[in-house]
This record gives structure tokens, sequence and C-alpha cells, in this order.
């Protein structure tokens, strides 16, 4: 080993020693393995917290050899103040989020939300540390404001099948705010649209990893109504660089904040390009549209880029190849998860995949 590398090992090992921990509950999920990992890149010692009700502990394979990582098995909604000791911050990105998932067991994902908000918000107070919240874009239901902005109140229905999350990721900010207004508790609150990218559960249920799916299969690709509903979409390194930057801010900025990427395409026009990309021969299957199923999604990201100076500076063309490489570099081998990948020079040069964006 060089002496140059050594130093720098000594410096990150000396970093992690001098510092509270970092919990992030929910990281074996997308975002949160992603968010874990560069973490660890900036030196700092985590502590994952996930149940694996939509994970597996496949995905952090390889984060579980680095140096100040550890994992705990726990619902948020149940996690103790001892269990974890003292932490600087808190990332809460602990509840399922493709429909598909968050339909299937509706209390569980409502009490996520609103119980394992609680008993974070009040682990931060005992701690003094600062918390994030990965709220999200189904915050405005249906929207009849376009695109959305934060100031938009939203049009959500309460007793619908997506209430579950809908109304429970609600309750989740009104609570950051509370806790804010009445115990001085320091929160971050990002309303995060449409994420995809490497390291995608390959049964997430959500339509980026759907489409490379049966694409790459020579299946149909489904769309549901006639396909004109829009969406945007984001790729992963620039939104888990939003993230650290709303973290990483002062206080003038706690959010909430819309994090997502301002290109919209129609849903058939996605689908469209996924065939065109893999070479398949796929045709599209036309099914009947979900119900509550949002017709637009564009964020408004004036406030991020004010106040954050980001933007995301992946193009969806970018960001499908990659994707659609991490998903062919999968499949043969039964489903490798992502940290297993991070040296394929297809995913990015940074380990454990969190590559630099493209311009």
């Amino acid at each position: 080993m060089s002496t140059a590398k050594s130093n720098r090992g000594s410096a990150r090992t000396s970093a992690i020693a001098a510092s509270h921990p970092v919990l992030v509950c929910g990281g074996a999920g997308f975002l949160g393995a992603h968010l874990c990992a560069q973490l660890l890149t900036r030196g700092e010692r985590v502590i994952c917290v996930d149940n694996f009700c939509t994970s597996t502990e496949s995905a952090l394979a390889e984060l579980r050899t680095e140096p100040g990582f550890m994992l705990l098995r726990r619902d948020v909604a149940a996690l103790q103040e001892e269990e974890i000791g003292p932490v600087r911050a808190i990332y809460n990105l602990a509840c399922a989020a493709s429909p598909v998932h968050y339909q299937r067991s509706p209390l569980d994902t409502l009490f996520s939300s609103v119980r394992g908000m609680d008993n974070l918000l009040r682990i931060a107070r005992r701690c003094q540390a600062r918390i994030f919240q990965a709220s999200t874009s189904e915050i405005y239901g249906h929207p009849t404001m376009h695109p959305q902005t934060e100031t938009y109140w939203g049009y959500v229905n309460p007793i619908g099948p997506r209430s579950c999350y809908d109304e429970g990721k609600r309750c989740a900010e009104t609570l950051c705010f509370i806790y804010k207004e009445l115990h001085g508790v320091s929160v971050r609150v990002a309303r995060i649209f449409n994420t995809y990218g490497p390291g995608m559960h390959l049964e997430d249920g959500r339509v980026v990893i759907n489409f490379i799916m049966q694409a790459l299969a020579g299946k149909p690709l489904t769309v549901y109504g006639d396909g004109t509903q829009t969406r945007s979409f984001c790729y992963v390194d620039d939104m888990i660089d939003g993230i650290l930057r709303l973290m990483d801010g002062g206080e003038e900025c706690c959010g909430p904040v819309n994090l997502g990427n301002p290109a919209e395409i129609r849903v058939r026009e996605l689908a469209e390009r996924v065939i065109r990309l893999t070479g398949s021969h796929s045709k599209i299957l036309v099914s009947p549209l979900p119900v509550d199923d949002p017709p637009r999604r564009r964020p408004d990201i004036s406030l991020a880029m004010r106040a954050l100076g980001w933007r995301p500076r992946t193009d969806l063309e970018t960001g499908l190849k990659l994707t659609i490489r991490d998903v062919e570099l999968r499949l043969p081998s039964g489903g490798r998860s992502w940290p297993e990948l991070a040296d394929e020079p297809a995913i990015g040069a940074r380990k454990l995949a969190v590559g630099t964006s493209a311009p």
C-alpha cells in the first residue's frame, strides 16, 4: 500500500471515529442503498435500519463489508434509541413506494409513515439530530396545477386505494413541522418525484423497471389507459445529490422541496423508447387505467435550483441505457444486487455504484 493511500485510509478512519453515526431508515431499499453507499463514501458511519418488507439483505452485500456500516432489522415504529445510541442525522426513507407493494398491506404502509415518523422525530429531538423525510409527489394527488409547486396543497382522495400512501406521507409532513415548531427539531422534507436507475428491484412494480423487464423478455409492454398520462423521471445519482444538498443546507430551506426531473414524457413514449433501447420486438398492450392514477406529473424545481443550487444532470436516454445495462447484467445470474455490479464500467466509476452523473 502506498503512503498516500495509507494516509487517506487513516484520515477516513479518523473522520468515522470522530463523529456520531448517521441513521438511514429504509436503507436497504432502492434509494436507501444508494444513499448509504454515498454516505460511506463521504466518510460517515452509517446505521442502516430496514424491516425488509420490500427489500432484501443482498442489496447491502458489499456495504456490509465497509468499515463504519451497521445493519439492524427493525421496523421504524419499534426502533429504540438504546439500540442505536446518539446519532447526528436521521434519513427516513422507510415506506414502500411502489403501488404494487404498498397496496398489499395498506395498514402497514400508513403506520410506517405516521407511527414511524413520530418515533424517529422523538429520537431526533432527544439526540438533537437533523432529520430528513422522504416525502413524495403523491402529496399532490390528482393535480389541478401543472407543473406542481410546493405551495400547491394537492387534490387527494382520502379513501381511495392509494390513500394509505398518499395520506400517510401527508401526515408525516405535518408531524415534521409540528416537531419543528413545538420542539425546535431541525427537519428537512423533500417531495420526491419518480426516480429510477441501477439497483431497482426487478419486481419493483413501477413503470421504468416494468417496461425494461418486459422488453428484455420479449413480452408486451403494459401501458395503462391510452398512455397519454405523463411522468417525469429523475436518475438516482441526481436524486441522491439533491437529498444530500438539502440535508447539508441551512435552516432557511427546510422544505418541503420538490426533487425531480422537470422533463415530462408520455408513458406510451417511454414504452416506445425502452423498446428501441433494448432492441426488443415487443408490442404495446393497453390495459384499463388504475383507480386514482394521476394524469400528469411534473415538478416545478425552481426552489431547489434557487436554494440548493440543484438540478438533475442526467438525461433520460443516458439514464435508461445505464438502467437497462444493469438489469441485463443481473438477469443471467439470477438477480445480483447493485453493489455486486459496482465495478462495471457501464454502471459508474465510483465504487458502490453511485456513479458520476452525465452532464
